[in-house]
């Protein structure tokens, strides 16, 4: 009675599926703002802070900022261009694939001029 009995036994392995899952629905990607339209978002909001007296001033934002005092003076120097100028700036869709968005370096030469007019000349306004 000490017989050993041995059977093959075939086993076929299916992996189950899961719960079904509902497709992901697919999300475009959105077009980056550009740079000077968050630089200029960035001036309006660090003078708002400065103004509501959440900071004593511009030094102490470039602190915060782990940013030179130069640095931050040149992104709020944009608060010196013409209100249509910042609108536009504020306002420059990325979509608008035919206009390319204007560089800072150049924005600073036009935030230079005193006149207002004379920003609207140096930056081509349609």
């Amino acid at each position: 009675m000490n017989e050993k009995y041995e059977q093959e036994i075939p086993l076929n392995w299916v992996r189950r599926a899961g719960r079904p899952t509902k497709p992901k629905p697919v999300r475009e990607v959105p077009a980056r703002i550009p740079r000077i339209t968050r630089l200029m978002a960035l001036a309006i909001k660090f003078q708002d802070m400065v103004d509501r007296g959440e900071v004593r001033d511009y030094a102490d934002i470039a602190r915060l900022g782990y940013v030179t005092r130069a640095r931050l003076t040149q992104i709020m120097n944009l608060l010196l261009l013409a209100p249509d100028i910042q609108e536009r700036l504020l306002c420059f869709s990325p979509d608008d694939l035919l206009d390319e968005p204007p560089v800072e370096r150049h924005l600073r030469r036009v935030a230079a001029a005193v006149d207002w007019a004379e920003q609207r000349r140096c930056v081509e306004m349609p």
